[in-house]
């Protein structure tokens, strides 16, 4: 029997206007998210940015709960995202 780490990666642009939506859907799949990691472009005075951002989400609950989390997460115009799955021996 193989284990997975199931990885999503969240492409967010206009980070102002897509923030609240993307933030809904997490705090609703967030049983399911083992770890979270936000990486964001800094602003010209070096705080958080209102361009573009990118999440990383380790998922627990198998590929299908990932999979109905990016299939919702990409009915929300400028989110871009991509799936990772690692097999390895269970243990």
């Amino acid at each position: 029997m193989k284990a997975e780490h199931v990885i999503l990666g969240i492409h967010v642009t206009d980070r102002l206007q897509n923030a609240v939506p993307v933030q809904a859907l997490l705090t609703e799949y967030g049983v399911y998210i083992k770890t979270r990691l936000g990486l964001h472009e800094p602003g010209p005075d070096g705080l958080c940015g209102t361009g573009n951002g990118l999440l990383l989400l380790e998922m627990v609950g198998g590929q299908a709960k990932a999979r109905e989390l990016m299939g919702r997460l990409q009915t929300i115009p400028g989110i871009e995202v991509q799936v990772m799955v690692f097999e390895h021996p269970a243990g």
